[in-house]
């Protein structure tokens, strides 16, 4: 059994902020927790050990996010959650269809022109999730924010790396709704007779 000594945990000297951070729901990302995420990833053997004998999953992600990861998926996603799944395709789906870099939303600025484009295009669909107007979607960054999602910047908003969650997960529904079988070729169709 591994165990970590007491003294070893003089080289966790943010270990109390570190647990609490992470145990609050949110995720530590390198972008925006720079000290604590540069202790974390030096001591990641420590802090992985150490959570694991409390019984807590620590997850660090080499593009730059860490969180705690429980294996009981709950049938019951939290309506912020799927709000946030909802804004964060929408953003996904706008900026892709403007020709940017799915993998580089951490240099996307969210500001009010964004927003305000989304509610226009999706304005039904937002409606359905209960985010009639750019007031909610301002409201769901802030919770975004609280959770290392985003950061605000002045009036705007910047998406975090822990959002490459979301990002992996929507290209593996597209992979998987993605047709298995190709349409025949015209020399497969067969010829009228």
């Amino acid at each position: 059994m591994n165990t970590i000594t007491p003294l070893y945990l003089h080289k966790l000297p943010q270990l109390n902020e570190v647990f609490g951070f992470l145990n609050s729901g949110k995720h530590l990302n390198r972008l925006a927790d720079h000290r604590l995420w540069a202790e974390l990833e030096r001591e990641r053997d420590a802090y992985e050990m150490l959570f694991g004998a409390l019984g807590y999953t620590l997850r660090l992600d080499d593009r730059g996010f860490a969180w705690f990861h429980f294996d009981e998926a709950s049938s019951n996603v939290s309506k912020t959650t799927r709000q946030l799944a909802l804004l964060f395709m929408l953003a996904f789906e706008f900026q892709a269809d403007v020709g940017l870099n799915l993998g580089r939303f951490t240099d996307w600025l969210i500001d009010d022109k964004l927003l305000s484009a989304l509610v226009e295009k999706n304005r039904m669909l937002l409606e359905a999730e209960g985010l009639a107007d750019q007031d909610q979607l301002e409201q769901l960054l802030k919770a975004a924010s609280n959770y290392g999602f985003a950061a605000i910047e002045g009036n705007s908003w910047r998406l975090l790396p822990a959002v490459f969650r979301y990002l992996d997960r929507f290209e593996e529904l597209a992979t998987a709704r993605e047709p298995t079988a190709s349409l025949p070729t015209l020399s497969e169709e067969s010829e009228p007779e």
